[in-house]
Formats: structure tokens, sequence, C-alpha cells
């Protein structure tokens, strides 16, 4: 049964994630124009058209909001790859992992570039933001290992392969590409290369 108290509950966690994504955007906006660490919790909140202490009592710190950031458009990207993967095995699958990435930069927006912003931000002294960054980079590693079993299982991939060192050579590769990205932006046809080049290595390095 619906009561009114549940109503009230639904609509103020409605109104927060609203809030949230606000601040969110708002975020994305900043670190892209200006970069994380001359962003303040209070631009934020002031951006979003809200006060300028929600963004602080809500996430707790930049740190908060930037680990926020990271898990809500990590799982965007999880989404789409997984769309870009269904239905293949292997290296079909790391293949189309690839020219998702691809896509995901040359088609990016400013979530993408505030997302890898941050990435390469984590190597700094927030412990907090680095270990968020290692759960995402571990997991990436994690997915291309079990591609890559799936593809030996199947047989089109070699049952030789080192599992562990192509899944690094993969994950380190895309970083590489991705701060190439951030550095000269507009060159999409340099970034269609460098996934082309690393789809070819990945075939010299698995294919039966």
């Amino acid at each position: 049964m619906t009561t009114s108290a549940t109503i009230s509950r639904r609509t103020q966690e409605e109104r927060t994630a609203i809030s949230d994504a606000a601040m969110a955007e708002a975020a994305v906006t900043l670190i892209c124009r200006r970069g994380a660490g001359e962003t303040t919790l209070k631009e934020v909140g002031v951006l979003a058209g809200y006060s300028r202490g929600l963004a602080g009592y809500r996430f707790g710190s930049k740190a908060g909001l930037w680990s926020f950031l990271i898990k809500t458009i990590g799982e965007e990207w999880l989404a789409e790859l997984r769309r870009a993967v269904a239905g293949t095995s292997g290296l079909e699958t790391i293949h189309a992992a690839v020219d998702a990435h691809s896509s995901f930069l040359v088609d990016s927006s400013d979530r993408t570039r505030a997302f890898y912003i941050l990435w390469f931000d984590s190597v700094g002294p927030d412990s907090e933001l680095r270990e968020v960054i290692a759960k995402v980079h571990e997991r990436r590693r994690r997915d291309v290992e079990r591609w890559i079993l799936d593809g030996i299982a199947a047989g089109s991939v070699r049952a030789d392969a080192d599992m562990r060192a192509v899944a690094e050579q993969f994950v380190t590769a895309v970083i590489g590409i991705t701060y190439q990205w951030l550095v000269s932006p507009s060159e999409h046809d340099r970034v269609r290369q460098l996934h082309a080049d690393l789809k070819e290595q990945m075939t010299r390095a698995l294919g039966v």
C-alpha cells in the first residue's frame, strides 16, 4: 500500500537525485573549464543553482564529489561497453571494446573529459580518489582477462596466451591513448589510428 509517508520519502529521494545530478553537471563544467584543483564546492553549488553549502553538505569534500563523478560516469561507460560487446567473444570482444572506446573519445562530451581529468589527477596526494580509480582500473583488467578466457574456451584465442600480461598491456595502452586524446582532443584521426594499432597488437598477441 502506498502511503503519504512513502510518497513524501520518494519525492525527497527524487529531489536529492535531481540536485546531485545538477551538481555533478556543474562540477563537470568547472573541471573542464579550469581543472579539478581550481574548482571549489561552493562554486559547484552556486553554478548548479543551489546554496553555497549544499555540495559540501551532500558530498562532504571535493574528493567525495570527485568519487561520485567517477563512479557515475564510469557506470555510464560500462553500460555503453556492455552494449558494444554483446554477442561477441574472445578477440572479437576485445576489438569491439577498442572500437567502443575510440568512439567514446572521438564523440566525447565534457563528462568524458572530466572523467579522465580526474583519472590522471588521482596520481596526486588524494588517497580517496586514487583508491576509486584503482578499483576501476582493476575491474577493467579483470574484464579483459575474462574476455581472453572466453576466447580460449571458444577456440578463438591461443590457449597459451599470457592472459594477465595481455590484459595489463591492453589497459595500459588504453590509458596512454586517452592521455594523448586529452592533450590533443581534436586529433580524431590520430585517436582512431592509435585504437586501430591496439587492435592489431591484440590480434598478434591472442590470435590463433
